[in-house]
């Protein structure tokens, strides 16, 4: 069985799918690996290194020729130009990546034709047996972290209250909306910086991860048991759940100096939850940084992959921050990879066990067949 690892052309896409310090976990497996040439430069992985560590470096149409299982970051959907332009060497091949299955419908028919097998890295479930295969969860880490620091730069005064010869320095007001991984980061690195921070999370489970952290919990008395579905994420509410939830959190948003949001619900528009009414209340210098303006943004306003200036706040349109931090991005990504791996190479052979929970949940498509029950229930259902 032999493993690729191919080198990302989505636009400023710098991670790479394997680091070397995973490669001798793989080759134990009876597994061979060959790395497209160059794959791991922007992350700062040279091809020595996975020379070094056994895999076999090769040109891209030698691992599309010989490789079995293709890795990468983004594929299918998630860059689905470029994989429409390779789509015949993809034929008979296994891919696991990051896919947006929750789109897949538009590339459906010519999945069938490949006879592809794929894997969703986003549709690892939340459970504790899963829990060093959550890529989504790695890749929220880093986009909250970074958030809070293009925050921090961007903001005209400084995060911590510092005591001084010319007086004291009061401490920037941090508001984290979403205490999921990518919110608890935010808040935990908000905190760090000396930040007031405060957080809100419709799921009221979230309220003592926050406190823990240090940050105060805003209760509007809108928490709602329903907002998780049993997998572990978030679920669309109705349009007046949502209206009433801006309703409250106006005067918050009014005072604090950085407000970063982070709510998501997958294959579903991001829910709209700062107003242009809201910005324009907020003070002139003040910073949002909109980490589902992928999803079409929490703020009325945001425009993804833009910085935009409305009212004296700068919005940021946050898009794919984990590639801004690519070595460690692509170092924790790769250890999700290759532990989801270990549950489907058996002896150097691909063995895809559908009782394991994992591994069913995992599998988006299954020699062209679209297997996966989520994805066919939403595609069914309209979205």
């Amino acid at each position: 069985m032999l493993i690729g690892v191919l080198k990302e052309r989505y636009p400023n896409e710098k991670r790479v799918s394997l680091v070397p310090s995973e490669v001798a976990k793989l080759l134990k497996k009876g597994a061979g690996i060959l790395v497209e040439r160059g794959s791991g430069e922007a992350a700062g992985f040279s091809d020595e290194e996975y020379a070094q560590a056994g895999a076999e470096l090769v040109e891209r149409a030698e691992v599309f020729d010989r490789a079995d299982i293709l890795l990468k970051v983004r594929d299918l959907m998630a860059d689905r130009d470029n994989f429409l332009q390779e789509a015949e060497k993809y034929r008979g091949k296994t891919i696991i990546g990051f896919l947006e299955p929750f789109s897949v419908g538009d590339i459906y028919e010519k999945v069938r034709e490949l006879k592809l097998t794929a894997f969703a890295m986003e549709l690892i479930p939340r459970i504790t047996r899963a829990q060093s295969m959550d890529a989504l969860s790695s890749m929220a880490t880093v986009a909250g972290y970074k958030a809070v620091l293009i925050a921090a730069n961007m903001l005209p005064k400084m995060f911590p209250m510092l005591m001084t010869a010319a007086g004291t320095v009061l401490p920037a007001k941090v508001f984290v909306v979403g205490a999921g991984v990518a919110g608890l980061q935010a808040i935990a690195t908000a905190k760090r910086l000396g930040a007031v921070v405060q957080a809100y999370d419709i799921r009221p489970a979230a309220k003592e991860q926050v406190l823990s952290l240090g940050a105060k919990f805003v209760e509007l008395g809108l928490e709602s048991e329903q907002a998780e579905d049993k997998g572990g994420y978030a679920k669309a509410m109705d349009e007046e759940f949502y209206r009433r939830q801006r309703e409250m959190m106006k005067e918050v948003v009014g005072e604090s100096d950085v407000v970063i949001t982070t709510a998501m619900v997958p294959g579903k528009r991001a829910p709209v939850l700062i107003t242009e009414d809201m910005v324009k209340g907020m003070r002139p210098g003040s910073v949002i940084v909109d980490l589902a303006s992928e999803r079409g943004g929490n703020c009325e306003l945001t425009v993804p992959g833009e910085v935009v200036e409305k009212y004296g706040v700068r919005i940021v349109g946050a898009v794919n921050l984990p590639s801004q931090v690519p070595h460690d991005a692509s170092q924790m990504y790769a250890r999700n990879v290759v532990n989801f791996l270990s549950l489907i190479l058996k002896d150097g052979e691909l063995k895809i066990d559908t009782e394991d929970e994992i591994v069913r949940e995992t599998l988006l498509f299954k020699e062209g067949e679209l297997v996966s029950e989520r994805i066919k229930e939403f595609v069914s259902g309209g979205g």
